[in-house]
């Protein structure tokens, strides 16, 4: 700890920081800072930042309010862009109670649970996100939304301000040392992906927390909106965050076996046998928003079945072909999540599912070898495959019936966040759309 102190200490000194942002993330995933000078800064890594907890969603109630923010000192690096002139850093931070015990609402703490089960089995979890988004005129955002580009899949431009967005925005993805495997136009207009490097799901959260923000200031400074909305237009496809998963055993990949027919070992066949098992009581949290479940529906390239398959991507956990002589690619994809999630309690529920799977030696259904989305629902019913939910609601009434989802996210993120869901599908409900007037209005 002294030595990484002292590396971050030297780094802010080498690059003449001016301001450095403490980050942390709330409950439902959206990024929180504090500013503070260079002079602050060995003071907040061993003491820790005390901040009114109960001004933050899902933290403390009033009269438990302060928390501790202590940065990980692992995480400092500068942002690419500057305020107003000022040279200013980051750095990642977990969160405490006074007394020095793990605070329970912090999401990055949940996950660092989650992942010494893993630990304690000699395994370490990693992942790599495809975060797909929207790039739309701003001018124009709140009535008829309008796309800043009318591409589709992997169109080549020679210049358009859309692209340009992408490529900014992966030089300073890149800038902050996250590593992008690649990005593309996806299907919709205006919509894009930028893909990140597999690497430790902890540190992968971060990432997928630096990268939204990157992308959305990348956008922001060209006066254009970036949005991980997961369906922000009715009739285009939604926006996904399909996250490859693998277990390695020091630097053995535990789901490879070359023995076997789809190259799984046994440990890889129980993770997805557990991951499908509870893939409904997770769904709140992999896709946590009213406007989650308008991208979980047929016709639209999203996963809706609970099934697994290996080149199908109709199915909810797809087992991609590993690379030739290349066992550490072996890995699987969790269609289900979009980018909108809080990667902590994602990644932390999708571990945990999985586990579960392992420690309890669950068998791997039988693979869906057809089109799951020109199915019928009798033909659905004969093979086994049920849907995921089809609103908040239901999957935050799964979710509440769930000990595995109790257990990994504690009970004080568990009861806020399904506090928190409810009110917001009440909330919902009231609302009268724009789609009951047009149908409704002049018909009865």
């Amino acid at each position: 700890m002294q030595d990484q102190l002292t590396a971050l200490l030297n780094s802010i000194e080498d690059h003449h920081v001016q301001l450095v942002q403490l980050w942390f993330t709330d409950v439902l995933g959206v990024l929180k800072s504090i500013s503070i000078t260079p002079a602050e800064v060995e003071h907040s890594l061993v003491e820790g930042m005390t901040f009114d907890g109960s001004a933050i969603d899902g933290f403390s109630r009033v009269q438990e309010s302060d928390v501790l923010a202590k940065p990980d000192p692992k995480t400092f690096q500068l942002l690419p862009f500057d305020d107003d002139g000022l040279v200013v850093g980051r750095v990642i931070c977990d969160l405490y109670n006074l007394d020095g015990s793990p605070f329970e609402g912090c999401p990055r703490q949940v996950l660092r649970k989650a992942l010494s089960k893993a630990h304690a089995l000699g395994l370490s979890f990693f992942a790599a996100p495809e975060i797909e988004y929207f790039y739309l005129d701003r001018t124009t955002a709140g009535s008829e939304l309008r796309f800043l580009d009318e591409g589709s899949y992997f169109e080549q431009t020679v210049s358009d301000l859309a692209t340009n967005l992408r490529k900014r925005s992966v030089m300073a993805i890149e800038g902050m040392g996250i590593p992008v495997e690649h990005s593309q136009h996806e299907d919709a207009p205006g919509q894009h992906e930028i893909d990140l490097r597999y690497g430790e799901a902890l540190w992968m959260a971060d990432a997928v927390m630096t990268a939204r923000h990157l992308i959305k200031e990348v956008a922001n400074h060209q006066g254009v909106l970036a949005t991980f909305m997961p369906k922000p237009v009715p009739e285009a496809q939604g926006s996904g965050m399909h996250t490859h998963f693998s277990l390695f055993e020091g630097n053995d990949n535990a789901f490879y076996d070359g023995s076997d027919t789809y190259g799984l070992s046994k440990l890889a066949k129980s993770f997805i046998a557990g991951l499908l098992l509870h893939a409904k009581e997770i769904t709140a949290v992999t896709n946590q928003w009213v406007n989650s479940y308008k991208r979980l529906v047929v016709g639209y390239e999203a996963p809706v079945y609970v099934s697994w398959a290996r080149n199908n991507r109709s199915a909810l956990v797809r087992v991609p072909m590993h690379r030739r002589h290349h066992p550490s690619s072996c890995r699987i994809e969790y269609r289900a999540p979009d980018p909108a999630c809080n990667p902590y309690l994602a990644f932390a529920l999708v571990l945990a599912a999985g586990l579960d799977g392992v420690s309890n030696n669950y068998p791997l259904p039988e693979e869906a070898s057809a089109n799951l989305w020109t199915l019928t629902p009798h033909e659905l019913a004969s093979e086994g495959i049920t849907s995921l939910p089809d609103s908040l609601y239901e999957a935050v009434g799964m979710m509440e019936k769930s000990e595995l989802v109790a257990e990994t996210l504690g009970e004080h993120v568990f009861e806020w966040f399904i506090r928190n869901k409810k009110e917001e599908w009440l909330a919902y409900k009231r609302q009268v759309s724009q789609f009951e007037i047009d149908r409704y209005l002049h018909r009865l």
